[in-house]
């Protein structure tokens, strides 16, 4: 473990790493239901996209523990699932094995680019300043996803969002287990976030035995048993379909690169900068074997049968508990292979009451990046704020990224310090503009 992990470098131990791992699982777990009841809108079997969903997880998972030795964890993303199923399939009339076909693809370009460095070097030509930005503006978006997933925050449709209703009982059990985990991080309780994690759950089950709906409760029966997986290989057989409109299919392979590259990049930024994987220079430490892992995950969840797999800024709910090398990946990566197993229990048991507090304690420990920021330069303050405003508003990762890049530049360019700006920003810019657009010719 400490050869491989090199534990005792990053001041952690194999305890600590273990319930980190853990502790990003139950954050993320969710996607084992949530993915196939997307792509199951698309015509897919939700048992299949189950299975494919769990293997690539956990397999891309360990891939990015043991070969760049980072706490991050992967599986079919949150947001491309929905472009794949509700834009590229049920909106422009593709199969979903052409749509897999498309995300293959992208895939593949993602392996080429990583392997050559170019996708490195374009993470590394984020400004400093931007790159702690982006990675506050994750903590603020994770956690409104956590406040509306608990029902805190709920949709409103004369004031755009509105509090909750606080009556409800599940509302209530999430508000209590926030509460809970910020007293366990105020007194640095080891793994608070985990262990507020546990005792919310617990509370829970306990409350649904009692006669509360809603409620985190044991299955009669945990385990799984029947196993299928139809979309194996199916991307082969929607090429013929995809390139039958060359012009579409440039479209869609052009889309999912965007929103995955973007969102990769947002979450490996602000996981590195947490834990010390950003050097002097404003580069990824060894960001290069992260990206590849990312994009093998991707290229195998194509071909196992499921969306585009990638990197998961529910990681941070780890690194919030102490996660600091590869050996929290692994963890989690296993936890995903045992849960194809297991899946009754942990869907029944790790509801959206139990991972919300986790997703808002973390976001606060992550927006404390913001202090990195010079707010007195209005070049960086007026472009960290669009990242950050951006991205919750428009619940898009990528969206902010590309509209703080923006604003960045066209701020640089007012202060007259256009010289500054290496040929990578202007490349991104195109890149931005070319994205924002690409939804008319969909």
């Amino acid at each position: 473990m400490e050869k491989l992990f090199r534990l005792s470098e990053n001041k952690t131990t194999v305890k600590t790493e273990i319930i980190a791992g853990i502790t990003t699982f139950l954050a993320m777990a969710y996607i084992l239901g949530v993915n196939p009841a997307i792509l199951g809108d698309a015509g897919m079997d939700t048992g299949s996209v189950f299975l494919a969903t769990a293997i690539s997880a956990g397999v891309s998972t360990i891939l990015m523990g043991v070969i760049a030795n980072y706490p991050v964890a992967l599986a079919a993303g949150m947001g491309v699932n929905a472009l794949f199923a509700y834009t590229i399939v049920l909106q422009m009339g593709f199969s979903w094995m052409a749509a897999l076909a498309a995300v293959f693809i992208s895939g593949v370009f993602f392996l080429v680019i990583s392997v050559t460095g170019v996708r490195q070097a374009i993470i590394n030509a984020i400004p400093l300043q931007l790159k702690s930005a982006i990675g506050a503006g994750i903590g603020f978006f994770i956690a409104f996803v956590g406040f509306k997933n608990a029902g805190i925050i709920v949709s409103s449709s004369s004031t755009a969002v509105s509090l909750g209703n606080l009556s409800e009982p599940t509302v209530l059990l999430a508000v209590f287990g926030l509460f809970i985990t910020i007293a366990l991080v105020v007194k640095k309780v080891p793994a608070a976030v985990f262990v507020g994690m546990v005792i919310t759950s617990v509370i829970g089950i306990v409350l649904g035995f009692m006669g509360f709906e809603g409620m985190p409760a044991l299955p009669a029966n945990p385990l799984t048993t029947n196993f299928q997986m139809e979309g194996f290989g199916a991307f082969a057989v929607g090429m013929g379909e995809l390139f039958a409109n060359p012009f579409s299919a440039i479209v869609v392979i052009f889309s999912l690169l965007f929103v995955d590259f973007f969102d990769t990049a947002g979450t490996l930024i602000s996981i590195g900068n947490s834990i010390g994987l950003v050097n002097e220079k404003g580069e990824l430490v060894n960001g290069e074997r992260a990206l590849i892992a990312d994009a093998v995950g991707t290229v195998l969840g194509a071909a196992l049968g499921t969306s585009t797999v990638t990197s998961f800024v529910e990681s941070t709910s780890g690194v919030g508990v102490g996660g600091r090398t590869g050996l929290t990946a692994v963890t989690t990566g296993v936890c995903f292979l045992l849960s194809i197993f297991v899946s009754p229990l942990i869907l029944s048991t790790v509801t959206n009451a139990v991972t919300a507090p986790a997703l808002i304690v973390v976001g606060i420990m992550m927006a404390q990046q913001l202090a990195n920021i010079d707010w007195k330069d209005m070049v960086v303050a007026s472009s960290a704020f669009t990242v950050v405003i951006t991205m919750i508003l428009m619940y898009s990762i990528s969206n902010g990224i590309a509209c703080g890049f923006i604003v960045y530049t066209i701020g640089m360019l007012a202060d007259g310090r256009a010289k500054q700006l290496s040929p990578i920003i202007w490349g991104l810019n195109v890149i931005f503009v070319i994205y924002f657009i690409s939804p008319f010719f969909m």
